[in-house]
């Protein structure tokens, strides 16, 4: 994202995190580094889901994140391959295309019943696509498309891999390409940020837009209703008041009666309100 300066534009950076369905979270960085990445999720410890990008290599140094890597990126490099090389891209896709149809008949269940099922139906995929990229790693030129789409895979095994070992890992980070398609889009629009802490201001918003939207909220709506409620909320529960657990606080009876006393909230909706007279006394 071009950010507004004095001489002439520069440049600034936005990510998006997912966390296990619940939350999409943006955030903003003036520069595209590993310090930014470990400062978004300092004191995390789990899986990550990412581009193979040497910003997050500094995330998987001490053990507490652990790397599970994108499958749709690496099917990516075999399309590139096809105007050059189509017999072997086609065998790779061909095979890649078996994992995605694993994972859509997958789509919903339990998570030991995903691990049953890719072990049986997966792993073997695996074992052929990993043994085709070793037969043919040495017959093909360096640096051409369908090499360089091998030498990804071959790099990336162990993290490419990885959805094997947890049936809540996905095989694709798309969700999260999906989400950044918001600001992609919204940047032909805004074509700027105003400054940095504009760019952090576009990132929480964002956020408050997307989450909703995943949870399948109307974000005017949650909005309206989470700026009524914020002001008067306690601090240590406003995670109450996030989009993912956001139903369920509204279902409560002090909630609604909050939403029905706050006159800002019936006026919003057209309601009728009583006038209010200020007088003042010597």
């Amino acid at each position: 994202m071009l950010v507004l300066d004095k001489e002439e534009c520069r440049r600034g950076h936005f990510f998006v995190l997912l966390g296990a369905d619940k939350h999409v979270l943006f955030r903003y960085s003036d520069e595209h580094t590993s310090k930014a990445i470990q400062g978004f999720l300092s004191g995390y410890q789990g899986y990550v889901v990412a581009e193979a990008h040497s910003i997050y290599d500094a995330l998987y140094r001490d053990g507490k994140c652990i790397e599970a890597a994108c499958w749709a990126h690496a099917r990516r490099y075999f399309y590139k391959a096809l105007g050059t090389d189509p017999d072997r891209a086609r065998v790779a896709l061909a095979l890649i295309a078996k994992l995605f149809k694993v994972e859509r008949e997958l789509d919903g269940e339990a998570r030991t019943k995903k691990e049953r099922i890719r072990a049986t139906k997966s792993k073997p995929v695996l074992d052929s696509f990993f043994a085709w990229c070793l037969a043919e790693q040495s017959k093909v030129l360096d640096a051409t498309p369908i090499s360089v789409a091998i030498g990804y895979a071959l790099n990336q095994r162990t993290a490419i891999e990885r959805f094997l070992q947890d049936g809540r890992l996905p095989i694709h980070n798309n969700d999260s390409e999906r989400g950044l398609r918001q600001l992609v889009i919204g940047r032909r629009s805004w074509i700027f940020v105003g400054s940095d802490e504009g760019g952090h201001r576009a990132a929480t918003f964002v956020s408050l837009i997307a989450s909703p939207k995943l949870h399948r909220l109307e974000p005017y709506a949650y909005l309206r209703d989470l700026f009524c409620l914020l002001p008067s909320w306690p601090r240590n529960r406003v995670l109450e008041l996030a989009p993912a657990y956001f139903n369920e606080t509204l279902k409560r009876e002090d909630v609604q009666q909050r939403l029905r006393d706050n006159v800002f909230r019936a006026i919003s909706l057209g309601q009728q309100v009583e006038p209010i007279i200020y007088t003042a006394g010597a």
